[in-house]
């Protein structure tokens, strides 16, 4: 997924992928007495909700969020919900001034990948144990966690899958969908590749690659895959010096070094949709945008899950919905998060917003898998899991995305990486 002028803005918002952990790096926030981590959880009173509720929405409102507020208010008629919306470029570092300061509205929508910082500087009540884990996607309630307590309720879920051009991999002589095991697909991108300026002449490479920015989004599953990690949160030690690593940058190094994807900057989604390359990972909101903007190509693609080796995994990103220590009313705020993520609202505000949903009932009630474009990223949702809990994840990520560009471009071996990234994330450490 290349990030460009036209798509970062909406790649912000759907893997809320952090700016900055200046703020708890420098220990700024609140310090009561229960600590991040340590928190018991907050309990939703009987009855309904009452007195103004203000929200903070990254990016703009969407209507459907409009209509279900306006549908909570009904329900609850001495309830008001404000909404206030919060510029995605700006959101991270409005977040936490405002933690810092004191001075947070009751209730916002965060970045999944903004939490284990945010909840470092004790910025949310934890979550009432009404809300049950087991009503979401396993990955989707991970991202709420830091130090084995969870600080919101997943929200909008979101993962990738393959996106394949069925015209030109049908002229491979590829019946079907790919193959979902990572040695078929490689062996699938190379017939591809093998028709490229013959049968497929516009054709340039089989597949996309991410380069810099957010590649780890897509190599870290792989790590997944070998059935290892890069950071074991037991002895708390970053781990990339295990052969499951080695193994996932191999086949990293792998497919630039046999001509399979370009080793520029080149926009993914815009070659996908020329016939430069046949395939690449993307998100939900790819597949309403190439209906959108490439109708010529409705029939000629399809979705399909991530490749895996041992075993299936992906990204759990998107947005959760957090109650800040500072709520002036605390309990509407969670009795409207309550409300926002039950199954049948849940399903309407994902429908219209192009959106995935974090609970697999959601995804039920939404009759989302009708579209059979859709059914790929279910089942990614239902193994994906979120990045390490840990407040220094930002530098990690852009230690792991400056090593991937350097291997990708034959700049450094597999032994260097690992070397790299294992002195590297260990001298970053965890934060606190």
């Amino acid at each position: 997924m290349r990030i460009t002028t036209r798509h970062a803005v909406r790649t912000v918002q759907i893997l809320c992928v952090t700016v900055t952990a200046a703020l708890v790096a420098t220990g700024c926030g609140r310090s009561e007495d229960s600590g991040p981590g340590k928190d018991a959880p907050a309990e939703i009173a009987a009855g309904k909700a009452k007195g103004t509720v203000v929200m903070w929405n990254l990016g703009d409102i969407e209507p459907a969020l409009k209509e279900l507020a306006k549908k909570f208010e009904q329900e609850n008629p001495d309830a008001d919900v404000k909404i206030t919306s919060i510029p995605w470029d700006a959101a991270h570092d409005k977040l936490t001034t405002a933690v810092a300061g004191g001075n947070t509205p009751d209730m916002s929508m965060v970045g999944s990948t903004w939490m284990a910082e945010m909840a470092a500087m004790n910025a949310f009540q934890a979550t009432p144990t009404s809300i049950k884990s087991s009503d979401f996607y396993p990955g989707q309630w991970g991202t709420t966690k830091y130090k084995d307590t969870s600080y919101g309720v997943p929200f909008t879920a979101d993962t990738t899958v393959v996106y394949y051009r069925t015209d030109i991999a049908k002229k491979a002589g590829i019946k079907g969908a790919l193959a979902g095991d990572r040695e078929g697909y490689l062996k699938d991108l190379k017939a591809i590749q093998a028709t490229a300026g013959k049968q497929n002449p516009k054709l340039r490479n089989a597949t996309g690659l991410v380069l810099g920015f957010n590649s780890w989004l897509f190599w870290v599953p792989m790590v997944w895959q070998q059935g290892g990690d890069i950071y074991d949160a037991k002895t708390k030690k970053f781990t990339f010096d295990t052969p499951e690593i080695a193994k996932a940058l191999e086949y990293w190094a792998s497919v630039p070094k046999q001509g399979l994807a370009p080793t520029d900057r080149s926009d993914n989604v815009q070659n996908f949709r020329d016939g430069l390359i046949a395939t690449y990972q993307e998100a939900a909101w790819n597949g309403a945008s190439l209906h959108k903007d490439a109708p010529e190509l409705d029939g000629k693609w399809k979705t399909m899950p991530v490749p895996y080796s041992e075993q299936p995994a992906g990204f759990a990103g998107g947005t959760d919905l957090a109650v800040f220590k500072e709520a002036k009313n605390p309990d509407a705020a969670w009795k409207f998060a309550r409300f926002l993520t039950e199954p049948t609202n849940l399903a309407a505000y994902v429908k219209a917003t192009s959106s995935l949903p974090s609970s697999p009932q959601a995804w039920s009630d939404g009759n989302l898998s009708a579209d059979e474009n859709m059914k790929a990223f279910d089942e990614q949702l239902k193994v994906s899991k979120a990045q390490p809990a840990i407040t220094t994840w930002q530098q990690i990520a852009d230690a792991i995305d400056s090593e991937l560009e350097k291997l990708a471009l034959g700049k450094a071996t597999v032994a260097e990486v690992q070397k790299a990234l294992q002195s590297k994330a260990t001298s970053i450490g965890t934060g606190r």
